[in-house]
């Protein structure tokens, strides 16, 4: 997928004024993105427009508007865009009980090991945990996994298969059947080359 360019970004001004248009819409964006497994994750499938969100978000959080600080931010956030035959996800951990996330998330422990994405009835991809966000003592609630594509599974998963996101952990067993605008919207990062660039538009023009 195409990375976010410079010229992709709105001013400081101008995003201001429309922050809450666009927030708006991302919402409507990613509920097309995004699913629970079970009661405490939730996966995000990134594209141009979630990861063009997030950095747009950074900028103006940290007042950032010099041209090598924007050029920064978006080196880091391109980061979170699938590369050629893959989907990229951000894994987070939400856990309601704030007396426990750091019992909670130490139990989950080794859950890099445990998320499959199922691709009709025989085939199945692990999911690839970013490096870097676990220790044997500690994990991060946010989590970035990423699911390659090799030929027999694209071609499935373009062909209409169905597709479910498991997770087998010791302390943690879930499954979710992806809904059909998730994966309707996953098929055309894959054979429409036109529409990544197209949902930024959406997102962040209105179009």
């Amino acid at each position: 997928m195409e990375p976010i360019r410079l010229e992709d970004m709105l001013g400081r001004e101008r995003y201001g004024a429309q922050r809450e248009a666009i927030r708006r819409r991302i919402i409507a964006h990613k509920q097309q993105r995004r699913v629970a497994v079970g009661d405490r994750l939730t996966f995000l499938f990134e594209d141009r427009a979630t990861v063009w969100y997030q950095t747009q978000e950074m900028l103006w959080v940290e007042h950032i508007d010099d041209l090598d600080g924007i050029r920064s931010e978006l080196a880091v956030y391109n980061e979170s865009l699938p590369g050629a035959d893959e989907l990229s996800t951000t894994l987070f951990i939400e856990i309601e009980d704030q007396t426990r996330i750091a019992e909670e998330l130490r139990r989950l422990i080794g859950i890099d090991e445990c998320v499959t994405l199922e691709v009709g009835e025989g085939l199945a991809v692990r999911g690839r945990f970013a490096l870097g966000r676990q220790t044997e003592e500690k994990l991060s609630a946010v989590q970035y996994v990423r699911f390659p594509l090799d030929a027999e599974v694209r071609a499935a998963i373009v062909a209409g298969a169905p597709l479910a996101l498991r997770v087998d952990h010791p302390a943690y067993q879930a499954r979710a059947l992806l809904p059909e605008a998730v994966r309707a919207s996953l098929v055309a990062d894959l054979t429409d080359p036109e529409a990544p660039q197209a949902a930024l538009r959406r997102v962040r023009d209105g179009e």
